[in-house]
């Protein structure tokens, strides 16, 4: 049944019509849909949302392929893996996210399956009988991960595809030393602020479950983690420095999108909706979302933080058709943060 599974799945990508970018092309699009960085503070190498994946059912009935943005670090690789998109941006206003996407991509190309990726990504012995891992459950990895004996020395950072400055090496490996440092133990932090207790570990996040209780993340199968492993070689997942409701970057991206005659399948956005409308911005973040071409099943990917989580737990994942989005604001139906989440579905 597993060889079935796989087959199917293998399958399905190949009937993708995705496009390859090359090395040039990946770095001038980097280069050019970015826009001057912003500053939040948080050092995000990590997500500080424990129920990320609980909406992942309901991105798995999606169709396949089209466009996938999302902001933040590796969440969105799971997001990916369940989604298919043909291509994905990583969008964020600090450009250190930027900065950490290319540490995974280097580690994605020195990887030969998901267990290799975490021990260079962590600092760990590769084991010798490295093949029988891929058919491995998620949680015999951690445990290989936590009783395995420390690397000496940090994997080297491979063709990142784009031009570095000697202080952009100098952040990507101290992101790394923090990952090497802290392990399976690393937590989300913010600037001047104690991690909260309840945030999440980097453990919690690889073991993290649906809605189900089934591993979800991109880890939790060797096949989700070969499919972002082939879109970071193909150049298929590009970084860009982007304020939501900024000026360029979303409208340029947005502009890609349509000369390539994709569609958006699903924009993560967290909660950074809270600090937009905050701030004032969210009519320009809505006016972004409305240059991108979308379908019925286009959908936003958001997180219901602190009070606007259900229950117990600290974050709570919600989603709503991007369309349903637009023609709530556009109604004026949005008078509060607290509207949107009403708004989104579990």
């Amino acid at each position: 049944m597993r060889r079935l599974a796989t087959l199917l799945s293998v399958i399905a990508l190949l009937c993708l019509p995705a496009r390859s970018l090359d090395r040039a092309e990946f770095a001038t699009l980097v280069a050019s849909l970015s826009e001057p960085e912003g500053y939040f503070d948080t050092d995000n190498l990590i997500s500080n949302e424990s129920t990320f994946l609980t909406v992942a059912g309901r991105l798995r009935k999606l169709p396949r392929g089209g466009v996938y943005l999302g902001v933040g670090p590796d969440q969105n690789y799971s997001y990916i893996a369940h989604l298919r998109p043909q291509l994905a941006f990583m969008v964020d206003v600090r450009r250190g996210n930027l900065l950490e996407h290319l540490l995974f991509r280097s580690l994605f190309a020195q990887s030969r399956n998901r267990l290799e990726y975490l021990c260079l990504l962590l600092g760990r012995a590769v084991p010798a009988d490295l093949a029988p891992w891929d058919q491995r459950p998620v949680a015999d990895l951690v445990r290989y991960l936590d009783s395995a004996p420390r690397r000496p020395n940090p994997a080297p950072l491979a063709d990142p595809g784009l031009p570095l400055s000697a202080e952009d090496r100098k952040i990507i490996a101290g992101f790394h030393q923090r990952f090497l440092a802290d392990g399976l133990d690393l937590r989300f932090n913010s600037h001047g602020r104690e991690p909260r207790p309840y945030y999440p570990r980097l453990r919690d996040l690889v073991l993290a479950t649906d809605a189900a209780g089934q591993p979800a993340s991109y880890l939790a199968r060797e096949d989700d983690f070969r499919y972002v492993q082939q879109m970071h070689r193909e150049n298929r997942i590009v970084p860009v420095v982007a304020n939501l409701a900024g000026e360029k970057a979303l409208r340029a991206i947005g502009d890609y999108v349509r000369r390539e005659k994709l569609t958006v399948a699903a924009i993560y956005t967290s909660n950074v909706e809270q600090y937009l409308y905050r701030g004032g911005e969210l009519a320009r973040f809505a006016r972004n979302l409305d240059a991108f071409p979308r379908t019925a099943d286009s959908l936003i990917i958001r997180s219901g933080m602190g009070p606007y989580a259900r229950g117990d737990a600290y974050s709570d994942q919600l989603v709503q058709p991007l369309e349903g989005f637009l023609s709530d604001f556009a109604a004026g139906r949005l008078r509060s943060y607290a509207d949107i989440i009403r708004a989104s579905k579990p």
